[in-house]
């Protein structure tokens, strides 16, 4: 129907409940999925993404990155390897995903462009196409976790991810501004019409802390993500602080060489699901 929710529980329709999920090539492996959200742009998505992906990794669990950011990829720059082309597997439509020094999998649009600054100008169906066969035509190797950094809101992207992924949890990234209710609480009611778990919150841009004497510094205000999570019953899984280093390895493509303690316990929780 063109008015469905894909809310079933509340649904009166009398209509099958359908799965829309696709199924990986059988070359691949994928136990859990993360998904990281919010739902508005700049506020770390990619950020949080490469750090979860880089210390789950360190933990000794096989990891890798599907970038749902088609027209706006920064995963490749944030890990060295932008330069990099995705290669195709001989006699097969299938790609090879990109991987990292430490043996992380990625996928993102800029490993299929000729060039990583070539706009991609698609229209949502077309990107969503894109998002879809990142899934199933490359060729992913037993791995743990994945997370998908997905674009900002709540339109084509993020749908189909949850409706063809089978994710198995996400986490929303929000920053300490008053605004960024409204946008939490978008993503929140998306997920939960679409029956997709919240593993939690992390708050990014959370303080500055001053190198003298280690005051941490609330450079947006006081954060509200307490009672954000208070009201809507969601674990805080982290406040991250804004670091001259951790922007510098980002920028010089070393994500993996971060040390941010702050992101251990969204770590826990997520590897957690594959202890279950």
């Amino acid at each position: 129907m063109a008015d469905c929710t894909h809310d079933c529980s509340s649904c009166g329709e009398k209509c099958e409940k359908r799965d829309f999920h696709v199924a990986l090539n059988p070359a691949s492996k994928v136990k859990k999925v993360i998904g990281i959200v919010s739902g508005k742009g700049g506020v770390g998505k990619s950020l949080v993404t490469s750090l979860l992906a880089s210390k789950v990794n360190k933990d000794g669990f096989k990891t890798a990155i599907l970038d749902a950011d088609i027209t706006g990829p920064s995963i490749p720059e944030s890990f060295g390897v932008g330069s990099e082309r995705a290669t195709t597997i001989e006699g097969q439509d299938l790609l090879n995903p990109v991987v990292t020094d430490s043996g992380i999998q990625l996928m993102s649009m800029n490993f299929l462009l000729q060039n990583e600054t070539d706009p991609v100008i698609w229209r949502g169906p077309v990107i969503a196409g894109a998002v879809k066969q990142f899934w199933t035509d490359v060729v992913w190797k037993d791995v743990d976790f994945m997370f998908v950094d997905m674009p900002p809101g709540t339109g084509d992207v993020p749908l189909t991810v949850f409706q063809s992924l089978p994710i198995d949890g996400i986490i929303i990234v929000s920053s300490p501004q008053q605004l960024v209710r409204v946008i939490v609480e978008k993503a929140v009611n998306m997920a939960n019409m679409m029956n997709i778990p919240i593993l939690g919150l992390v708050e990014n841009m959370s303080y500055v802390k001053c190198p003298d004497c280690g005051k941490e510094i609330t450079v947006f205000g006081k954060s509200n993500i307490d009672k954000i999570a208070a009201d809507f019953n969601i674990p805080v899984l982290a406040r991250l602080p804004m670091e001259e280093k951790t922007s510098r390895l980002v920028d010089e493509g070393d994500v993996e060489s971060v040390e941010m303690p702050e992101i251990d316990q969204a770590a826990k929780k997520v590897e957690s699901l594959l202890e279950k």
